[in-house]
């Protein structure tokens, strides 16, 4: 007998602007806290998810600061508790924590960095397959836990690229290829057969999101 069909909603938002957005490579270093842009931004992004027909019934954040802040917001406009999960964490950049980009973007590896992705890992920290695949897991066990639901996922720029590139079959190696913008909301349905990606780095209305 065929099994019955499911259509389980992610919607992946990235974490509001901080004050080192686009000029420090942050990864997990505590203490990093939304700028008052950045807010503005989470309450925005609150009152978007607020206006989806198909309300999510969950939301999870990543332990860092940056996350929490932006996810507070969402959890008071979709009346949910946000819930905390190591594996939706900003990729470890081991030694290169915290480095201005200025400075790194002239370090040789940068180049298999933005070309060649799936060949590097990061000084004493994590690979990109292994952030891809952390993510990519972190996901099916939730998608799993609220089938045929839809749920919040509040995250970072590259775990979020890599879960969508991913849901897309595109190659590790352009995964760089990818925006995913601060309070951005990019959406996957994990479906019987294949994931199917609604939208990618949406900052507009979410009130139209389904499959065509």
């Amino acid at each position: 007998m065929a099994s019955r069909p499911t259509f389980t909603t992610i919607l992946l938002v990235r974490h509001g602007v901080t004050s080192t957005t686009g000029t420090v490579l942050p990864g997990r270093a505590p203490g990093l806290h939304l700028a008052e842009r950045g807010v503005a931004q989470a309450e925005t992004v609150a009152q978007r998810l607020g206006e989806l027909s198909r309300k999510p019934v969950a939301l999870y954040v990543s332990p860092l600061e940056r996350a929490r802040e932006t996810a507070a917001p969402i959890a008071r406009a979709l009346h949910l508790r946000a819930v905390a999960d190591r594996g939706l964490l900003e990729c470890d950049f081991g030694t290169w924590t915290g480095k201005k980009l200025s400075l790194l973007h002239r370090k040789s590896d940068w180049r298999t960095v933005q070309h060649a992705p799936s060949a590097f890992r990061f000084p004493e920290g994590e690979s990109f397959s292994e952030m891809q695949q952390r993510m990519w897991k972190t996901l099916e066990k939730l998608a799993a836990r609220h089938r045929n639901r839809t749920f919040v996922v509040v995250s970072h720029a590259d775990p979020i690229k890599a879960a969508v590139t991913y849901a897309l079959g595109v190659p590790l190696d352009l995964f760089q290829r990818t925006v995913i913008s601060t309070c951005s909301v990019s959406a996957i349905a994990f479906t019987n057969t294949s994931p199917v990606v609604l939208s990618v780095n949406n900052t507009g209305s979410l009130r139209d999101l389904s499959p065509s």
